[in-house]
Order: structure tokens, then sequence, then C-alpha cells
């Protein structure tokens, strides 16, 4: 599927100023999708600890990539809210995120989802190498139920 740029993935997520962390969607499918982040550079990032960006805020980066395949996918409007389940099997392979120069590519791939409960595999990279993997479930409650 073509790709969608920010203010159009905005208009797909329940966040809004800074905490919507992504930049763009590169491609999506059935299956999964990739993103691109340029926000862990960012000094106001809302995430940031003591001026720093550590590895595990990675989850909120995938989990807003999750629900955005969710809403591209589920042909719904946008989530209204959503939250992070679970996670299993992560694998943090970096202790900051603001230290990596390159953009953040974000990828998730569904294991299995319906119209409310959803899990997935995810990782993001920068540069070629991983930076952070795993498994996580994420609950949407849809604008309007």
């Amino acid at each position: 599927m073509p790709a969608l740029s920010q203010a159009e993935l905005r208009s797909l997520l329940p966040h809004a100023g800074n905490m919507c962390l992504l930049h763009a969607i590169e491609a999506w499918d059935a299956q999964g999708m990739s993103c691109s982040a340029i926000s862990h550079h960012d000094p106001s990032n809302p995430l940031r600890q003591a001026q720093q960006l550590p590895a595990i805020c990675g989850l909120e980066y995938a989990a807003q990539a999750m629900a955005l395949h969710c809403a591209l996918t589920s042909g719904k409007t946008k989530p209204a809210a959503g939250y992070l389940g679970g996670v299993r099997d992560l694998r943090l392979l970096v202790r900051r995120l603001d230290a990596v120069r390159n953009p953040l590519r974000i990828e998730v791939f569904q294991i299995i989802g319906d119209t409310s409960a959803y899990s997935y595999r995810f990782q993001i990279t920068a540069g070629g190498k991983i930076l952070l993997d795993g498994r996580a479930s994420v609950f949407l409650k849809w604008e309007g139920s």
C-alpha cells in the first residue's frame, strides 16, 4: 500500500503534538507496516528523562505503529484510546535512542488480531542495526464504540 505522510498518520492516532512520535509510514499491507521516526533526536520529546531517551521508550514507537496498522487494516476511524497489554521476548540492544544518529525504522508484523485485541512482533533498527525487538499485545478502543 502507499506511503503516508506525518499529517496523514497523525489523523489515525489518538496522540497529539509531540506525543505523535512517528514521522512517516513507508509501507504497509495486511501483515505489517514499516514506519520511520526522527523524534528520538528532538530535545522536546515527551518521553525524555534527564535529557536522554532510554531504549525502553522504543516500546511506545512500536505501539504507535501497531495502532496505525490496526486503523489502516480494519477500515475503522482512529482509535479513541490504546493500551499496551503485555510485552514478551523484549531485547534492548542499546541503552539510549537519542544517541542513535540515523532515523529509526519501526517494523511491526501482526501475529493475530480481532476487533479490539492484537498481537505483534516488532523490531526497531537504525542504519541496519537492531536496537530493540520483541512481541507485544495491544488493546484498542475505537471511536464510537
